[in-house]
Formats: structure tokens, C-alpha cells, sequence
């Protein structure tokens, strides 16, 4: 009985069992099941037939159209979990597409998903299966989405890192496998070739070498095809997508090799190569284990900044404690947390004090002292005592799952240079591949022997290294983002190492990256009509570093203050405030406040001037002063020495802000700049050809930051000043700006060692081959060595010293 494909899943059945129809053409068609016949109406209706020719014959699992456990995608539960609500109300969730086998299959998911009603993105990495997908929850919920990837026989399920680690686990242990039939084979076959070649120099009876020769045979074989395995895959999906990659180059020199000698074998005519087929397989992957080890250890060193996370906190309501789990955990709740217990919601202490352990998100080891009213941070461990706080974030919001995110999506993103290496490594291949069919064809034509022309042939393919090529960027980079990371400075992409690197000019705002942000008042003038009452209650309205110190300095000097009710507040950009308490008119700001609204007063003061007036008479005069962060102006000296531009930008008035850069060592100084005027110097830096990183920390400085080539955030900054960023300072030291570049500068130039490495390794290398220097034995040894190289040359940045 004859067997036919099925026109969806190219499965094959006997023919009488198929469901049987003809399009409008008039072509037959057979389908397994009704799932099959469903997805292939339903694409050629959505105009997305072509995806049958980019399939080609790429079998799939017939279609379900499966409606069970969809209603679990949309519990409340299950949304705290997995789903991020963003502020434009859009929803984002990370899936993993089971059933994925080729670009074809990524194609046709994002092309189905973006013609959904509803979805917004839809993007599919190929490497690791994973989707992110953003609709709109009012239009589609995520369990429809669901339905749709399994309508077109795929199924979906959310990403989940505990998956991912199982996912690189098995990996190992596949690779583990094979490399001990490989070393198993290569072992065995070492003592074989040994007698073969005592016997190519000494003599040996035909009948022996036959022998030998079938052992060989039986040996290289299973390394061939179940260690070699990998590359044939890797060749094969390559062929699919018509890309030549170096899987390409090994399978093809090795199964070169072995199907000569089969041929030497069976015609007593030539030498057989099984040791090199053994060898080559072996050697180079091992290489490749020794590269997924590396890339493991520097993921693990991500990932220890998590350490072992709790899945469930203990809240405490009337009186009565439990254990709640932590996507259930809203604002407001009161969490109890005992000593050797990890924080894992953000929130304000309630009662209790307590040392905390913040060496995980700052680097520093000795333990902070926490107090009622004071902020612990999520990632931070309880010491020495019990505690109550009150949430002030979900789980998504709070900081460890921000450095989480930040870190998982920094190592996917990949830098320009990469994408280059990555373009240079395809055509290389399909280069190497044709250099060795021309010098095969060469040797064979002028020496006349088939033999050794394939074997110099085979040493070309196999000596040939894409692979350290490739790797030359995101193990360096990898590296790179962890050594930050534990030092508590957030890439969100490794993409902006490279820029970093690069850039020559640094702009730093005064107040909260120079200065510590907390200005304190240390002389005040007060005329007749001052109310304190008054005065605490117009800066009680706003968050500006300044109006806080004098709230501090009202507190400290008259006790408990009760704000009065005010009307008409207003903020006025960069000046100040202003509002009416019953027919009075208040203003609060610097003196260009004053001026403008005719109160004319003195620039004096190198500090920072607050003035108080009512009813346009000015009653209080209060000069602040802002404590320099340490180490700012030795952290400033060490970046100019590096041979980058500092300069400073800052709304503040010329003589607060003079006096701040002679403190620390900066020449250039532009004051008195509303959140614009910061925008726009940011964009003469770049017409004057600069390359600009900006570090901030408040709303003020959203516009500049946003403007940089980099952004750096302080840790503790505004929300808006972090989500705008591109690097985030967990401590929010200046040295860590420096370490920034130092790590920056460091990754790039490991990059292009190792860039200039693979293209003088294959310069060297690739002639001696076709020259005839190197047979396929040392050629595979050659390749893996290379790769080894690359990798090791990337882990010395773990060594990089401050």
C-alpha cells in the first residue's frame, strides 16, 4: 500500500487513511487529520501559503486544536506571575513556542501572530524558542493568543528561567554522552593505528591490515554518528536555511574522510583514515563543551545575584501571620522577616530594627543598620533581628526582579560589532567550503592522486575556525555584563558596552550624582512675618532635593509642624513653588523666583539659596549647602586621565555650582539649565562629533538622559530617570562610573583581541593547509584550540583589577 505526505505536516501515512481534496487548481491534497486540513485552510485564507515553500520538507507534529487548560492563562495568579501590565496599559509576556524546527516555523508564528486583533509585538528568537508578545488586554486576552499558536500545531507555554537551567543541564549531559563514546572510541582506536603505522613502516600481511582496518571501521563509526551527531544537526538545519556554518565544515570533512576509507577498505587501494574521523569529532567537541561551560559560568555568575530566592513571605494582618506567596503580595502589606531571611518585595520598615546584609546589590560587606521609616531593598538579608515592613512594590517592581529582567534581557541584545563578526562568519564558511573543493581539485590535478588531494582537502574544511570568529563578541561581552553586574552596575544591553568604550565626553548633574542629593541648611536670615507653619507647608508639596532639606531643618528646629491647607500649588520649572493660603500669596525658590516675581535680593553665596516671601515681602533667607559624595573627586581625576571630557550640567546657580567643580576637579561647568537647556548642550556635544554618556538621578535630568549616547542612573534615582537609562549604579558611587568605563574598555578590547586573533589564525592556518603542511588530525586539534583560545582570552577580563 503506498505512503503519502500529509500537505500540512509532511508526515507519512498509507494512503487510504488520509482525508482526501482538491485545491481550486485542481491539486491533490491529503491531510492526517483534521487539525492538519484546518491550519492549511486557515493559512491560505490569511494570504501566509508561501510558508509551505519556505518549510520545504521539514516534518511537523500534526496540529491540535486543543481548548484544555486555556482558562488557566487568564487567572489572577497567573498574571501576577508571569504577566508585566506596562504603563501604557499594554500586557508583555515572555513565552517559550514548543515545536519550533526552523525559521519557517518562526515566520509563520510571528506572521500569525501580528495578524491577531489585539497583539501589538510579536518577535521569536530562533536560538532558544523564546517569544515576547505585547497586546492589548481589552481587545484579546492571552489565553485566545494561546488558542491561536496551538491552532497552527504549536503550543505555548511562559517562560520560566527554572526551565531554562533544566534546558542547559540536559545539554551537558547530551554533550557528556557523546564526549565518552568519543574518547572511548579515540582511546581504542589510538592502539590500532599504532600498529597500523608500525606496520606502514615495517611490513604487514593484507590479511592483518583487513583486520584492523574493519576494527577501525567499527570504532569510528558510532563516534561519527552518534558524538558527531551535533554537527550533523547543526549542518542540516544550516542546509534548511541555506547557511553554511562551521557544523557544515566538520560534518562535511568528516564524513569526507570516512566514506574514503570505507572505499580504501573494501578496495585494499590506499590508506584508511578512520583515527582522523575519530579525532576530529572528538577534539572538536570538546571544544564545543569546554564553550558551553564557559557560557554556563558566566551566566551562574548572573545568577548568583539571585541566589536562592523565597517563593513565599510571611505577612502579618489583625494579628494573624501567613505565608502568602510573593506574586500575591500588593502594596500596603505588612511582611514580617526573621533573621537569615532574604527580602524579596522592596518596602519601609514598620517596627524593629536590624542589620542588613547588602553586599549582594552593593559589593560592600559590612552589614547597614535599618530603622522604622527607613527603605530595604529587595536582595538585601535580614542579620540579627525581627521585623515588620510595609510593601512599597510588587514582585515585579521591586529591585531584584528589575536587576533580574535587566540582566537576562542585557545578554540577548547583541552589540554592532557582533552583528558584524556574525556576517563575516556566514560568508567565511561558504568561502572555506569553496577553497577546499579548489584546492582538492588542484592537488588531485597536478599530483593525479585522489587520495591525497581529498585528505589536504578535508584538513582545509576542518582547520578552518568560524566558531572562534563567533564567539569572538558574546563571550567577551558575556563576561563583561557579569563582572558589572556583581559590582552593581547594570548594563541593560550588552550593546552598550561597546559605546562606552567609545565614548570620550562625560556629563555629570551636580545634585544626587556628584553631590549626595540631601542639601542641608547652614545659615538662615529671618525677617518679621515669618511663619514656620507656613513655610513647611508649601515645601511639604514638592520632591525636589532642596525643598526636603528645609522640611529636615523645619522639623529639627520647631518639632511637629501641621501643614496648612494651601490652594492654587503650583511648581514653577527649575525655580521653585508657588501658592495661596487664604488671601496670601506665598513663592518659594531661588532668587530667580524672586526676581521674576519683583523682589529683588543678593547672589552672595557660594551655596545654594532658598527664599521665602509672602505677599512679595521676603521673610526668610536659607542657604544649603550638599555634602560631596566620597571618593567624587578622585573618581573624576582617574576618568580624565583616561583621556575623557568631564563636564558638569546643572539647574543650579554659578557660585553653588562653581564651588562644587573646584571641590572635585571639573573646569567645564553650565549652570543654571532648565531640563532642555541640559537636552540641548547634550546635542552640541554630539554636533561638535563626541560620543556623550550622561549620568543623573531626577526627573530633571529624563530629557538630557534620553538625549545620551548612554545614560547612567543612579540606583536610587527617580523611576523615570532608571526606565530611561542604560546603566543603572546599584551603590550610586562615582567610582562606579569609572569601573563602568574600566569594564567597558576592558570587554571591547578582549573583543578585538580576540577578533584579531581568529582572522590571524585562519590567515595562517587555512594556506598552511593548502599547501599541504597539516593533515585532518591536526587540523581538528588546531580548530579546537582556537576556539579554547578565544574562550579563555574572554574569562581574563574576570581578572580586570580598579
Amino acid at each position: 500500500m503506498s505512503k503519502v505526505s500529509c500537505t500540512h505536516c509532511n508526515l507519512e501515512f498509507d494512503e487510504e487513511v488520509m482525508i482526501k481534496e482538491k485545491d481550486e487548481n485542481g491539486r491533490q491534497l491529503y491531510f492526517c487529520c483534521k487539525g492538519c486540513q484546518g491550519v492549511y485552510h486557515l493559512l491560505n485564507e490569511e494570504g501566509l501559503g508561501t510558508f509551505y515553500d519556505k518549510l520545504g520538507d521539514t516534518e511537523l507534529q500534526p496540529a491540535t486544536q486543543s481548548s484544555e487548560d486555556l482558562e488557566k492563562f487568564d487567572l489572577e495568579g497567573f498574571k501576577n506571575k508571569y504577566i508585566t501590565t506596562r504603563n501604557d496599559g499594554l500586557q508583555e509576556i515572555y513565552l517559550i513556542i514548543e515545536g519550533i524546527h526552523c525559521s519557517a516555523c518562526v515566520w509563520l508564528n510571528e506572521k500569525v501572530l501580528h495578524k491577531t486583533d489585539g497583539i501589538i509585538e510579536a518577535s521569536i528568537n530562533y536560538t532558544n524558542n523564546k517569544a515576547k508578545v505585547v497586546w492589548d488586554p481589552e481587545v484579546i486576552p492571552l489565553s485566545k493568543i494561546i488558542e491561536t499558536i496551538r491552532s497552527i500545531g504549536y503550543n505555548a507555554y511562559p517562560y520560566d528561567p527554572r526551565l531554562q537551567e533544566e534546558r542547559a543541564v540536559k545539554t551537558r549531559k547530551e554533550y557528556y554522552s557523546r564526549i565518552l563514546v568519543g574518547v572511548f572510541g579515540t582511546m581504542n582506536i589510538m592502539w590500532i593505528a599504532i600498529a597500523q603505522y608500525a606496520g606502514y613502516f615495517s611490513g604487514m600481511k593484507q590479511e592483518f591490515k583487513d583486520i584492523l582496518n574493519v576494527a577501525e571501521f567499527l570504532l569510528s563509526t558510532p563516534v561519527l554518528f552518534y558524538s558527531g551527531w551535533i554537527f550533523f544537526r547543526g549542518a542540516y538545519y544550516g542546509y534548511k536555511n541555506r547557511v553554511v556554518n562551521m557544523d557544515t565544515l566538520v560534518a562535511s570533512g568528516a564524513l569526507s574522510a570516512w566514506l574514503y576509507s570505507i572505499y580504501a577498505m573494501l578496495t585494499r587501494h590506499g590508506e584508511v583514515y578512520f583515527d582522523s574521523v575519530v579525532m576530529i569529532i572528538t577534539f572538536v567537541l570538546v571544544g564545543k563543551y569546554l564553550e558551553v561551560l564557559s557560557k554556563k559560568q558566566a551566566v551562574d555568575t548572573l545568577d548568583s545575584i539571585m541566589g536562592s530566592t523565597p517563593t513565599e513571605v510571611t505577612t502579618v494582618a489583625d494579628g494573624i501571620k501567613s505565608l502568602v506567596s510573593i506574586e500575591n503580595i500588593v502594596i500596603g502589606d505588612i511582611i514580617e522577616l526573621k533573621p537569615g531571611e532574604k527580602v524579596v518585595i522592596d518596602g519601609k520598615v514598620t517596627r524593629g530594627e536590624a542589620s542588613f546584609d547588602e553586599s549582594s546589590l552593593t559589593g560592600e560587606n559590612e552589614p547597614v543598620y535599618k530603622k522604622e521609616g527607613d527603605t530595604i531593598l529587595s536582595g538585601s538579608i535580614c542579620l540579627d533581628s525581627v521585623i515588620h515592613y510595609r510593601a512599597v512594590k510588587d514582585a515585579s517592581g521591586s529591585l531584584l526582579n528589575s536587576i533580574v529582567t535587566l540582566l537576562e534581557e542585557s545578554i540577548t541584545k547583541k552589540p554592532k560589532i557582533e552583528q558584524l563578526a556574525n556576517t563575516i562568519s556566514g560568508y567565511f564558511s561558504t568561502t572555506i567550503l569553496a577553497i577546499a573543493l579548489l584546492t582538492f581539485a588542484g592537488w588531485y590535478y597536478f599530483s593525479g592522486s585522489f587520495e591525497q588531494a581529498l585528505i589536504i582537502g578535508i584538513s582545509v574544511i576542518v582547520i578552518a575556525c568560524p566558531c572562534a570568529l563567533g564567539l569572538a563578541t558574546p563571550m567577551s561581552t558575556l563576561v563583561g555584563v557579569s563582572v558589572a553586574a556583581k559590582r552593581g552596575i547594570l548594563f541593560k544591553e550588552a550593546a552598550f558596552l561597546e559605546t562606552m568604550a567609545k565614548s570620550d565626553l562625560l556629563a555629570l548633574d551636580k545634585t544626587g550624582t556628584i553631590t549626595e542629593g540631601r542639601p542641608s541648611v547652614v545659615n538662615v536670615e529671618i525677617a518679621n512675618g515669618f511663619d514656620p507653619a507656613l513655610l513647611y507647608s508649601l515645601v511639604s508639596t514638592s520632591d525636589h532635593p532642596i525643598s526636603k532639606g528645609v522640611v529636615r531643618y523645619l522639623q529639627e528646629e520647631y518639632g511637629a509642624l501641621q501643614p496648612l491647607p494651601l490652594e492654587d500649588i503650583k511648581s514653577i520649572e527649575a525655580k521653585g513653588i508657588s501658592a495661596r493660603y487664604k488671601s496670601r500669596k506665598i513663592i518659594g525658590g531661588n532668587p530667580e523666583l524672586m526676581e521674576a516675581s519683583g523682589i529683588s535680593v543678593a547672589h552672595d553665596s557660594d551655596n545654594s539659596l532658598f527664599l521665602f516671601a509672602i505677599d512679595e515681602t521676603l521673610v526668610a533667607r536659607l542657604e544649603l549647602t550638599d555634602t560631596i559624595r566620597e571618593d567624587a573627586a578622585k573618581t573624576i581625576g582617574k576618568i580624565k586621565e583616561m583621556g575623557i571630557r568631564v563636564v558638569m550640567l546643572t539647574g543650579d546657580h554659578e557660585k553653588s555650582a562653581q564651588k562644587v567643580a573646584r571641590a572635585v576637579g571639573i573646569t567645564e561647568v553650565h549652570a543654571k539649565l532648565l531640563p532642555q537647556d541640559k537636552s540641548k548642550m547634550i546635542g552640541q556635544f554630539h554636533n561638535e562629533g563626541h560620543i556623550v554618556v550622561m549620568a543623573g538621578d531626577g526627573i530633571n535630568d529624563t530629557i538630557a538622559l534620553a538625549s545620551s549616547d548612554i545614560a547612567i542612573a543612579m540606583g536610587s534615582g527617580a523611576d523615570i530617570a532608571i526606565s530611561v537609562s542604560d546603566v543603572v549604579l546599584i551603590d550610586e558611587k562615582p567610582n562606579s562610573i569609572y569601573e563602568s568605563y574600566k569594564i567597558s574598555r576592558r570587554t571591547f578590547r578582549a573583543v578585538k583581541e580576540n577578533l584579531g586573533f581568529s582572522i590571524l589564525y585562519n590567515t595562517i592556518a587555512v594556506p598552511l593547509a593548502v599547501a599541504g603542511f597539516v593533515n585532518p588530525l591536526i587540523a581538528a586539534l588546531s580548530m579546537s584550540l582556537s576556539s579554547l583560545v578565544v574562550v579563555a582570552n574572554s574569562l581574563r577580563i574576570k581578572r580586570l583589577k580598579f
